[in-house]
Protein backbone atom coordinates (compact mmCIF):
# COMPACT_ATOMS: atom_id res chain seq x y z
CA UNK A 1 0.00 0.00 0.00
CA UNK A 2 0.82 3.58 -0.85
CA UNK A 3 3.07 5.39 2.41
CA UNK A 4 1.43 8.82 3.14
CA UNK A 5 3.39 10.16 5.96
CA UNK A 6 6.77 9.79 6.77
CA UNK A 7 8.09 7.13 8.57
CA UNK A 8 8.20 8.28 12.65
CA UNK A 9 11.63 8.40 14.62
CA UNK A 10 13.11 5.33 16.19
CA UNK A 11 11.65 6.71 19.79
CA UNK A 12 8.26 7.57 18.72
CA UNK A 13 8.08 4.25 17.04
CA UNK A 14 9.03 2.66 20.10
CA UNK A 15 6.53 4.37 21.97
CA UNK A 16 3.92 3.17 19.57
CA UNK A 17 5.36 -0.33 19.56
CA UNK A 18 5.13 -0.37 23.81
CA UNK A 19 1.23 1.18 23.68
CA UNK A 20 0.13 -1.68 21.18
CA UNK A 21 1.51 -4.44 23.26
CA UNK A 22 -0.41 -3.23 26.13
CA UNK A 23 -3.49 -2.56 24.29
CA UNK A 24 -3.11 -5.95 23.05
CA UNK A 25 -3.77 -7.79 26.36
CA UNK A 26 -6.94 -5.41 26.99
CA UNK A 27 -8.62 -6.09 23.35
CA UNK A 28 -11.72 -8.18 24.58
CA UNK A 29 -12.43 -4.54 27.09
CA UNK A 30 -11.90 -2.36 23.95
CA UNK A 31 -14.05 -4.15 21.84
CA UNK A 32 -17.12 -4.25 24.34
CA UNK A 33 -16.93 -0.12 24.76
CA UNK A 34 -17.46 0.26 21.17
CA UNK A 35 -19.21 -2.87 19.45
CA UNK A 36 -22.19 -1.86 20.47
CA UNK A 37 -23.00 1.89 20.19
CA UNK A 38 -21.48 1.42 16.62
CA UNK A 39 -24.08 -1.28 16.03
CA UNK A 40 -26.65 0.62 17.42
CA UNK A 41 -25.64 3.93 15.25
CA UNK A 42 -26.32 1.87 12.11
CA UNK A 43 -29.93 1.66 12.93
CA UNK A 44 -30.90 -1.63 10.97
CA UNK A 45 -33.21 -3.83 13.39
CA UNK A 46 -32.83 -7.14 11.14
CA UNK A 47 -29.53 -6.91 12.04
CA UNK A 48 -29.61 -6.02 16.08
CA UNK A 49 -32.15 -8.65 16.49
CA UNK A 50 -30.00 -11.50 15.56
CA UNK A 51 -27.75 -12.74 18.63
CA UNK A 52 -25.75 -15.05 16.08
CA UNK A 53 -24.99 -11.96 14.01
CA UNK A 54 -24.01 -9.80 16.37
CA UNK A 55 -21.43 -12.18 17.59
CA UNK A 56 -20.28 -12.58 14.12
CA UNK A 57 -19.99 -8.69 13.95
CA UNK A 58 -17.81 -8.30 17.57
CA UNK A 59 -15.50 -10.58 16.02
CA UNK A 60 -15.27 -8.72 12.90
CA UNK A 61 -14.35 -5.47 15.05
CA UNK A 62 -12.43 -7.45 17.25
CA UNK A 63 -10.40 -8.45 14.35
CA UNK A 64 -9.94 -4.94 12.84
CA UNK A 65 -8.51 -4.04 16.49
CA UNK A 66 -5.85 -6.47 16.61
CA UNK A 67 -5.00 -5.71 12.99
CA UNK A 68 -4.13 -2.51 13.72
CA UNK A 69 -2.35 -2.94 16.98
CA UNK A 70 0.00 -6.08 15.54
CA UNK A 71 0.73 -4.24 12.67
CA UNK A 72 1.99 -1.53 14.91
CA UNK A 73 4.17 -3.66 16.70
CA UNK A 74 5.33 -4.77 13.86
CA UNK A 75 5.78 -1.77 11.77
CA UNK A 76 4.86 1.75 13.77
CA UNK A 77 2.84 4.15 13.07
CA UNK A 78 2.44 2.90 9.06
CA UNK A 79 -0.50 2.47 7.16
CA UNK A 80 -2.03 -0.79 7.72
CA UNK A 81 -3.66 -2.77 5.39
CA UNK A 82 -7.15 -3.99 5.99
CA UNK A 83 -7.69 -7.89 6.59
CA UNK A 84 -10.70 -9.56 5.04
CA UNK A 85 -10.21 -13.29 6.39
CA UNK A 86 -12.44 -16.06 5.49
CA UNK A 87 -14.71 -15.72 8.25
CA UNK A 88 -15.27 -12.01 7.48
CA UNK A 89 -16.20 -12.89 4.15
CA UNK A 90 -18.39 -15.69 5.51
CA UNK A 91 -20.22 -12.74 7.38
CA UNK A 92 -20.51 -10.25 4.51
CA UNK A 93 -21.69 -13.17 2.44
CA UNK A 94 -24.86 -13.88 5.20
CA UNK A 95 -25.71 -9.80 5.19
CA UNK A 96 -25.86 -9.88 1.33
CA UNK A 97 -27.90 -12.82 1.39
CA UNK A 98 -30.26 -12.17 4.03
CA UNK A 99 -30.99 -8.42 2.79
CA UNK A 100 -29.19 -6.54 5.32
CA UNK A 101 -26.86 -3.39 4.31
CA UNK A 102 -24.98 -1.92 6.86
CA UNK A 103 -23.46 0.90 7.03
CA UNK A 104 -19.96 0.49 7.74
CA UNK A 105 -19.08 4.33 7.53
CA UNK A 106 -21.08 4.89 10.29
CA UNK A 107 -20.09 2.34 12.34
CA UNK A 108 -16.48 2.89 12.22
CA UNK A 109 -17.12 6.56 12.68
CA UNK A 110 -18.68 5.46 15.94
CA UNK A 111 -16.09 3.09 16.67
CA UNK A 112 -13.13 5.46 15.92
CA UNK A 113 -14.67 7.89 18.34
CA UNK A 114 -14.47 5.67 21.25
CA UNK A 115 -11.28 3.94 20.60
CA UNK A 116 -9.66 7.28 19.95
CA UNK A 117 -10.21 8.83 23.39
CA UNK A 118 -9.19 5.17 24.92
CA UNK A 119 -5.90 5.68 23.26
CA UNK A 120 -5.34 9.09 24.01
CA UNK A 121 -6.07 8.48 27.71
CA UNK A 122 -3.18 5.44 27.12
CA UNK A 123 -0.86 7.28 25.60
CA UNK A 124 -1.45 10.89 27.93
CA UNK A 125 -0.96 8.46 30.76
CA UNK A 126 2.55 6.80 29.08
CA UNK A 127 4.20 9.21 27.73
CA UNK A 128 5.63 11.76 30.09
CA UNK A 129 7.12 14.23 27.38
CA UNK A 130 5.12 16.55 25.75
CA UNK A 131 7.25 16.69 22.53
CA UNK A 132 6.77 13.09 21.96
CA UNK A 133 3.51 12.59 23.02
CA UNK A 134 2.51 15.10 20.76
CA UNK A 135 4.16 12.74 18.00
CA UNK A 136 2.86 9.74 18.81
CA UNK A 137 -0.59 11.48 18.80
CA UNK A 138 -0.08 12.83 15.45
CA UNK A 139 1.17 9.53 13.25
CA UNK A 140 -1.39 7.23 14.97
CA UNK A 141 -4.06 9.37 14.46
CA UNK A 142 -3.31 9.35 10.42
CA UNK A 143 -2.46 5.44 10.86
CA UNK A 144 -6.04 5.01 12.98
CA UNK A 145 -8.17 7.37 10.26
CA UNK A 146 -6.93 5.73 7.47
CA UNK A 147 -7.33 2.01 8.40
CA UNK A 148 -11.18 3.03 9.15
CA UNK A 149 -11.01 4.56 5.78
CA UNK A 150 -9.14 1.59 3.68
CA UNK A 151 -11.23 -0.64 6.20
CA UNK A 152 -14.44 0.49 5.01
CA UNK A 153 -13.62 0.81 1.33
CA UNK A 154 -12.33 -2.84 1.35
CA UNK A 155 -16.05 -4.47 3.66
CA UNK A 156 -17.91 -2.06 1.01
CA UNK A 157 -15.73 -4.12 -1.99
CA UNK A 158 -16.68 -7.42 -0.01
CA UNK A 159 -20.24 -6.88 0.18
CA UNK A 160 -20.03 -6.29 -3.96
CA UNK A 161 -18.51 -9.92 -4.35
CA UNK A 162 -21.31 -11.17 -2.23
CA UNK A 163 -24.00 -9.55 -4.22
CA UNK A 164 -22.69 -10.95 -7.43
CA UNK A 165 -21.98 -14.91 -6.33
CA UNK A 166 -25.13 -15.51 -4.26
CA UNK A 167 -27.29 -17.49 -6.08
CA UNK A 168 -29.61 -18.48 -2.94
CA UNK A 169 -30.14 -15.05 -2.41
CA UNK A 170 -33.88 -14.39 -3.26
CA UNK A 171 -35.15 -16.79 -1.08
CA UNK A 172 -33.37 -16.18 1.60
CA UNK A 173 -33.79 -12.39 1.52
CA UNK A 174 -37.94 -13.75 1.42
CA UNK A 175 -37.78 -15.21 4.69
CA UNK A 176 -35.81 -11.87 6.23
CA UNK A 177 -38.67 -10.49 4.96
CA UNK A 178 -41.19 -12.36 6.38
CA UNK A 179 -39.65 -13.16 9.54
CA UNK A 180 -39.52 -9.37 10.22
CA UNK A 181 -42.98 -8.75 10.11
CA UNK A 182 -43.13 -7.41 5.87
CA UNK A 183 -46.87 -7.24 4.53
CA UNK A 184 -46.67 -10.69 2.16
CA UNK A 185 -49.29 -12.82 0.75
CA UNK A 186 -49.72 -16.14 2.36
CA UNK A 187 -50.13 -17.93 -1.05
CA UNK A 188 -47.03 -16.45 -2.64
CA UNK A 189 -44.72 -17.03 0.39
CA UNK A 190 -45.64 -20.45 0.20
CA UNK A 191 -45.41 -20.78 -3.67
CA UNK A 192 -41.91 -19.60 -3.40
CA UNK A 193 -40.47 -21.44 -0.46
CA UNK A 194 -42.27 -24.37 -1.00
CA UNK A 195 -43.36 -24.57 2.64
CA UNK A 196 -47.34 -24.49 4.25
CA UNK A 197 -47.70 -21.19 5.73
CA UNK A 198 -51.40 -21.76 6.57
CA UNK A 199 -50.15 -24.88 9.31
CA UNK A 200 -48.80 -24.53 12.73
CA UNK A 201 -45.40 -23.53 13.36
CA UNK A 202 -42.56 -23.85 15.54
CA UNK A 203 -39.45 -21.63 14.71
CA UNK A 204 -36.17 -22.42 16.08
CA UNK A 205 -32.14 -21.16 15.68
CA UNK A 206 -29.65 -23.45 15.89
CA UNK A 207 -26.01 -21.69 16.89
CA UNK A 208 -22.75 -22.64 17.27
CA UNK A 209 -19.60 -21.04 18.87
CA UNK A 210 -17.25 -20.78 15.83
CA UNK A 211 -17.34 -21.46 12.12
CA UNK A 212 -15.11 -24.68 13.10
CA UNK A 213 -17.65 -26.46 14.42
CA UNK A 214 -19.99 -26.18 11.33
CA UNK A 215 -19.88 -30.03 10.39
CA UNK A 216 -21.71 -30.20 13.92
CA UNK A 217 -24.52 -27.68 13.05
CA UNK A 218 -24.97 -29.88 9.66
CA UNK A 219 -25.69 -33.04 11.61
CA UNK A 220 -27.88 -31.07 14.40
CA UNK A 221 -30.01 -30.36 11.20
CA UNK A 222 -30.29 -33.17 9.88
CA UNK A 223 -31.49 -35.08 13.46
CA UNK A 224 -33.76 -32.38 13.54
CA UNK A 225 -35.45 -33.23 10.15
CA UNK A 226 -35.44 -36.92 11.53
CA UNK A 227 -37.14 -36.10 14.91
CA UNK A 228 -39.53 -33.85 13.29
CA UNK A 229 -42.16 -36.89 12.76
CA UNK A 230 -42.08 -36.04 8.90
CA UNK A 231 -43.38 -32.46 9.44
CA UNK A 232 -42.82 -30.05 7.25
CA UNK A 233 -39.51 -28.32 7.76
CA UNK A 234 -38.02 -24.66 6.29
CA UNK A 235 -33.94 -24.62 6.48
CA UNK A 236 -32.05 -20.96 6.21
CA UNK A 237 -28.50 -20.33 6.69
CA UNK A 238 -28.91 -17.08 8.87
CA UNK A 239 -25.12 -16.59 9.55
CA UNK A 240 -22.23 -19.07 9.66
CA UNK A 241 -22.61 -19.69 12.68
CA UNK A 242 -26.09 -20.24 13.22
CA UNK A 243 -29.68 -21.41 10.67
CA UNK A 244 -32.95 -20.62 11.29
CA UNK A 245 -35.44 -23.33 11.46
CA UNK A 246 -39.17 -24.15 11.04
CA UNK A 247 -41.45 -26.97 11.60
CA UNK A 248 -45.00 -26.98 10.62
CA UNK A 249 -47.93 -28.92 10.43
CA UNK A 250 -51.54 -29.44 10.94
CA UNK A 251 -51.21 -29.38 14.82
CA UNK A 252 -48.88 -28.00 17.39
CA UNK A 253 -45.64 -29.82 17.03
CA UNK A 254 -44.18 -32.02 20.25
CA UNK A 255 -40.72 -31.32 20.36
CA UNK A 256 -39.76 -33.82 23.02
CA UNK A 257 -37.67 -36.32 20.27
CA UNK A 258 -36.19 -32.76 18.62
CA UNK A 259 -34.98 -31.75 22.07
CA UNK A 260 -33.79 -35.40 22.62
CA UNK A 261 -32.25 -35.19 19.39
CA UNK A 262 -30.25 -31.78 19.90
CA UNK A 263 -29.21 -33.08 22.87
CA UNK A 264 -26.76 -35.56 22.38
CA UNK A 265 -24.67 -33.11 19.76
CA UNK A 266 -22.61 -31.02 22.49
CA UNK A 267 -21.53 -28.49 20.09
CA UNK A 268 -25.27 -27.22 19.25
CA UNK A 269 -27.09 -24.56 21.32
CA UNK A 270 -31.01 -24.06 20.30
CA UNK A 271 -33.40 -21.93 21.17
CA UNK A 272 -37.24 -22.13 20.43
CA UNK A 273 -40.39 -19.78 19.96
CA UNK A 274 -43.72 -20.85 21.15
CA UNK A 275 -45.94 -22.28 18.26
CA UNK A 276 -47.80 -20.14 15.83
CA UNK A 277 -50.42 -20.39 13.44
CA UNK A 278 -49.97 -19.04 9.67
CA UNK A 279 -47.55 -16.06 8.40
CA UNK A 280 -48.45 -14.37 11.64
CA UNK A 281 -47.01 -17.54 13.88
CA UNK A 282 -44.20 -18.27 11.41
CA UNK A 283 -42.99 -14.52 12.65
CA UNK A 284 -43.96 -14.71 15.94
CA UNK A 285 -42.38 -18.23 17.05
CA UNK A 286 -38.56 -16.88 14.89
CA UNK A 287 -38.96 -14.04 16.61
CA UNK A 288 -39.67 -15.82 20.46
CA UNK A 289 -36.37 -18.01 19.37
CA UNK A 290 -34.35 -15.28 18.66
CA UNK A 291 -35.08 -13.47 21.64
CA UNK A 292 -34.48 -16.63 23.33
CA UNK A 293 -31.09 -16.82 21.54
CA UNK A 294 -30.54 -13.10 22.72
CA UNK A 295 -30.98 -13.84 26.21
CA UNK A 296 -28.35 -16.72 26.75
CA UNK A 297 -25.91 -14.79 24.89
CA UNK A 298 -26.46 -11.60 26.57
CA UNK A 299 -26.19 -13.97 29.92
CA UNK A 300 -23.24 -15.93 29.21
CA UNK A 301 -25.64 -18.96 29.95
CA UNK A 302 -24.35 -22.65 29.18
CA UNK A 303 -28.01 -23.15 27.88
CA UNK A 304 -28.15 -25.87 25.22
CA UNK A 305 -31.92 -25.77 24.65
CA UNK A 306 -34.03 -22.49 25.82
CA UNK A 307 -37.16 -22.83 25.25
CA UNK A 308 -38.44 -19.06 25.17
CA UNK A 309 -41.82 -20.05 27.11
CA UNK A 310 -39.69 -20.91 29.88
CA UNK A 311 -37.86 -17.77 29.78
CA UNK A 312 -39.88 -15.29 28.61
CA UNK A 313 -40.65 -13.21 32.47
CA UNK A 314 -36.49 -13.44 32.85
CA UNK A 315 -36.23 -11.89 29.69
CA UNK A 316 -38.23 -9.20 30.69
CA UNK A 317 -36.07 -8.92 33.88
CA UNK A 318 -32.56 -9.49 32.51
CA UNK A 319 -32.85 -6.61 29.68
CA UNK A 320 -30.47 -5.07 32.11
CA UNK A 321 -27.80 -6.96 33.62
CA UNK A 322 -26.98 -4.71 36.53
CA UNK A 323 -30.60 -4.28 37.58
CA UNK A 324 -31.07 -8.42 37.07
CA UNK A 325 -28.15 -8.33 39.15
CA UNK A 326 -29.28 -6.12 42.12
CA UNK A 327 -32.75 -7.60 41.76
CA UNK A 328 -31.22 -11.60 42.50
CA UNK A 329 -29.29 -10.18 45.00
CA UNK A 330 -31.90 -7.85 46.90
CA UNK A 331 -34.59 -10.47 46.50
CA UNK A 332 -32.22 -13.95 47.71
CA UNK A 333 -29.77 -12.38 49.45
CA UNK A 334 -27.67 -14.88 51.20
CA UNK A 335 -29.47 -17.35 49.62
CA UNK A 336 -27.81 -15.78 46.39
CA UNK A 337 -24.43 -17.69 46.82
CA UNK A 338 -25.78 -20.84 49.16
CA UNK A 339 -26.11 -24.48 48.08
CA UNK A 340 -27.28 -24.80 44.32
CA UNK A 341 -29.60 -27.80 45.98
CA UNK A 342 -31.18 -25.25 48.56
CA UNK A 343 -32.23 -23.41 45.39
CA UNK A 344 -33.57 -25.72 43.28
CA UNK A 345 -35.91 -27.19 46.05
CA UNK A 346 -37.34 -24.03 46.38
CA UNK A 347 -37.70 -23.03 43.19
CA UNK A 348 -39.33 -26.48 42.43
CA UNK A 349 -41.28 -25.74 45.67
CA UNK A 350 -42.99 -22.14 44.51
CA UNK A 351 -43.56 -24.12 40.62
CA UNK A 352 -45.65 -26.82 42.21
CA UNK A 353 -47.72 -24.60 43.96
CA UNK A 354 -46.08 -24.42 47.28
CA UNK A 355 -46.97 -28.97 46.63
CA UNK A 356 -44.16 -30.50 49.15
CA UNK A 357 -44.96 -33.90 47.55
CA UNK A 358 -45.02 -32.86 44.15
CA UNK A 359 -41.86 -30.91 44.15
CA UNK A 360 -40.37 -34.16 45.81
CA UNK A 361 -41.39 -36.45 43.26
CA UNK A 362 -39.90 -33.79 40.84
CA UNK A 363 -36.40 -33.78 42.34
CA UNK A 364 -36.32 -37.44 42.92
CA UNK A 365 -35.99 -36.94 46.65
CA UNK A 366 -38.08 -37.79 49.85
CA UNK A 367 -40.68 -35.39 51.04
CA UNK A 368 -38.01 -34.56 54.14
CA UNK A 369 -35.72 -33.77 52.57
CA UNK A 370 -37.47 -31.22 50.08
CA UNK A 371 -39.07 -30.20 53.18
CA UNK A 372 -35.81 -29.25 55.51
CA UNK A 373 -33.91 -27.44 52.51
CA UNK A 374 -37.42 -25.45 51.62
CA UNK A 375 -37.15 -24.23 55.04
CA UNK A 376 -33.38 -23.45 54.94
CA UNK A 377 -33.66 -21.35 51.84
CA UNK A 378 -36.36 -19.71 52.81
CA UNK A 379 -34.51 -18.95 55.98
CA UNK A 380 -31.88 -17.67 53.92
CA UNK A 381 -33.59 -15.28 51.31
CA UNK A 382 -34.05 -11.53 52.46
CA UNK A 383 -37.59 -11.75 50.81
CA UNK A 384 -39.52 -15.11 52.18
CA UNK A 385 -41.55 -17.11 49.97
CA UNK A 386 -44.86 -16.68 51.83
CA UNK A 387 -44.54 -12.55 51.62
CA UNK A 388 -43.50 -12.13 47.76
CA UNK A 389 -43.34 -15.86 45.76
CA UNK A 390 -43.72 -14.36 42.35
CA UNK A 391 -40.49 -12.23 43.07
CA UNK A 392 -38.73 -14.89 44.75
CA UNK A 393 -39.51 -17.40 41.62
CA UNK A 394 -38.04 -14.92 39.18
CA UNK A 395 -35.08 -14.58 41.06
CA UNK A 396 -34.48 -17.75 41.52
CA UNK A 397 -34.91 -18.59 37.56
CA UNK A 398 -32.34 -15.89 36.85
CA UNK A 399 -29.85 -17.53 39.00
CA UNK A 400 -30.54 -20.83 37.41
CA UNK A 401 -29.69 -19.31 33.60
CA UNK A 402 -27.05 -17.46 34.77
CA UNK A 403 -25.39 -18.86 37.87
CA UNK A 404 -22.45 -16.38 37.78
CA UNK A 405 -24.71 -12.93 37.67
CA UNK A 406 -24.22 -12.29 41.23
CA UNK A 407 -20.54 -13.33 41.54
CA UNK A 408 -19.70 -11.11 38.12
CA UNK A 409 -18.51 -7.94 37.76
CA UNK A 410 -21.33 -5.70 36.23
CA UNK A 411 -19.90 -2.32 36.53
Amino acid sequence: MDELWPRPSREVADAIRSLCRRQLTETDALVDAFVRPSLVAQNDPALLADASLVEEDRELNRSDLVQWLTANIQQPGRRVEPYVGPRTTAYINDLVSRGIAPDFAVAWRVALGISWRRWLQACVADCADPDLLVEVLDVTAKSLVQYALDSVAALRQAGLAAAMGNTDAEGIALIQLIASGAPMAEDLAEERLRYRMAWWHVGLVLWIDGPQQSDALDEAISAVRSAAGGRSALVARASATSRWIWLSGESVSDLHHVEKALAATDEIRAAVGRPGRGLEGFRSSHQDALAAQALVIRLGSDRRYTAYADVELIDALTKDRAGARRFVINTLGPLAEADTALRQALLTYVQCGFNTTRAAANLYAHRNTVERRVSRANGLSAVKVEDNPAHMAAALLVLDIAPDIVTTDTS
